[in-house]
């Protein structure tokens, strides 16, 4: 082997053994079940990670303690999710009484490095919703604690599992397309679930990073994983131009709006009775409103968003993100020497399409109780160079984010060392890479400017990651 080879093959299996998790929880517990804490109880939090887990995984890990600053949230909590468990205001005394042996985070986005870092340092390891986190400077301090603590950080990255998406990364690890060069990525989110994020934390900066972050993140991870190479730099333009204080009226929440009558997003949360026990009912205990107005002068991220992404393999990516479409959806397309790949998802004019309603369709996908329907699929088209166009059909799974939840959660809790020819597995680096887009692209939309990688952190771009067998 030539020296160049010898180290071009060195640097990205080295960027490899960071990328993938190591032994994921294997050890915990022992042959018993896995101690699992969870801080956040939120929705997310209470559903996928809290019923959802007592319901059909309670052969394999039990909750030993339940965390939130809301001591309302925390009692509705531990009744819907059906534990025994005690529960604790303060993250700190959780850990010290409860020694769990994972630990759950599904708080604000803002906080989940001080909840990942204090899980590694007492000893458990992590899984964190995403994103990891939302600035460069805790991002580096979380790939620190976990260097020192020689524990794991998982991060939850559901989309990766989906049927649709990992017959995407088939294709593509076997070179249906020859040596790739390019992607076009474009994420609609519809009038109702676009919206939400303005009407709730998401909606301030500090908390959520904006939706380059919070949001983008998904889709940033996909690209990672698909082009199997790390980002290097980023170009990105933004803007607020449709929600927040580009509106003539505005109130404090929905509820007591007097403008109901004539604002198009209007959202009555007393509807849903699950909002309302597990937000309004205990909205006293922080002021924490599920239907803040999302016309808030306070608001401050974007609602239109474009990402020009270089990649260390050359691949270039333009990517963009709107928030306020009619419908909800994604196209995508790939360009390679030897072909093309288009795929979507979402596009409700496509022939033989189901109609589905838009209000319902992220509550739909939210949801854990749907399966695999074989009556509709997924399209994708695979088109040669001087060749023919072929079309792959992936059955269509409705709900848990396509099928992905599930077989996320499985790998975390029944089967972590499974293989995984197609590293679906996320740890640190793949979150820190994701984030790190997101963060880049808002940095270049604050500045003007293109921003390296390697500046915001000292982890150093491969070219290529070495996939386990």
């Amino acid at each position: 082997m030539k020296r160049r080879d010898f180290l071009r093959t060195m640097g990205a299996a080295a960027g490899a053994a960071l990328a993938r998790p190591s032994s994921l929880f294997a050890a915990a517990g022992g042959t018993g079940k896995k101690r699992i804490a969870l801080v956040g109880t939120g929705v997310r939090g209470i559903s996928l990670w809290g019923k959802n887990l007592v319901e059909k995984y309670s052969d394999h890990l039990e909750f030993v303690g339940l965390c939130d600053i809301n001591p309302g949230r925390l009692a509705f909590a531990k009744e819907y999710m059906g534990v025994g468990c005690p529960t604790f205001t303060s993250f700190e005394q959780m850990m010290d009484k409860t020694k769990p042996e994972i630990v759950i985070v599904t708080t604000v986005d803002g906080t989940h490095h001080e909840f990942i870092i204090k899980a590694l340092e007492r000893g458990a390891d992590a899984v964190t919703e995403k994103p990891m986190t939302t600035n460069e400077v805790k991002c580096r301090a979380i790939l620190d604690a976990e260097k020192r603590t020689g524990r794991t950080v998982h991060v939850g990255f559901n989309y990766r599992y989906g049927s649709h998406f990992t017959k995407i990364q088939e294709l593509l690890t076997y070179g249906r397309l020859g040596k790739l060069t390019s992607v076009d990525f474009h994420w609609y989110l519809n009038t109702d679930h676009g919206a939400s994020y303005f009407r709730r934390w998401h909606g301030i900066r500090e908390h959520g990073g904006t939706l380059l972050v919070h949001k983008a993140t998904h889709h940033f991870d996909l690209l990672n994983w698909w082009i199997n190479s790390d980002p290097v730099e980023v170009y990105a333009y933004g803007a607020l131009e449709h929600y927040g204080k580009n509106n003539a009226f505005r109130s404090e929440k929905c509820r007591t709006c007097p403008h109901q009558d004539k604002c198009k997003f209007y959202w009555d949360i007393t509807r849903n009775s699950h909002y309302m026990k597990l937000y309004v009912a205990n909205e006293h205990h922080d002021g924490y409103i599920r239907d803040a107005c999302l016309w808030r002068n306070e608001i401050d991220i974007f609602d239109k968003m474009a990402v020009q992404i270089k990649y260390a393999n050359e691949v270039q990516v333009s990517y963009s993100l709107t928030t306020y479409s009619p419908f909800e959806g994604w196209q995508i397309a790939f360009n390679g020497f030897d072909g093309r790949m288009d795929s979507w998802d979402g596009i409700p004019w496509q022939k033989g399409r189901k109609q589905i309603d838009q209000a319902q369709l992220h509550a739909l996908e939210m949801r854990q109780d749907l399966e695999e329907d074989r009556s509709e699929f997924n399209e994708i088209m695979v088109s040669q160079n001087f060749g023919k166009t072929e079309q792959i059909k992936v059955p269509k799974v409705y709900g848990g984010h396509g099928g992905g939840d599930s077989k996320l959660i499985d790998r975390l809790f029944v089967n972590p060392e499974a293989p995984d020819p197609l590293s679906h597995a996320a740890g640190s680096r793949d979150g820190a890479m994701s984030i790190l887009i997101g963060i880049a692209a808002r940095k270049s939309i604050d500045t003007g400017k293109p921003v390296k990688i390697a500046d915001l952190t000292d982890l150093v771009p491969q070219k290529t990651r070495v996939r386990p067998t």
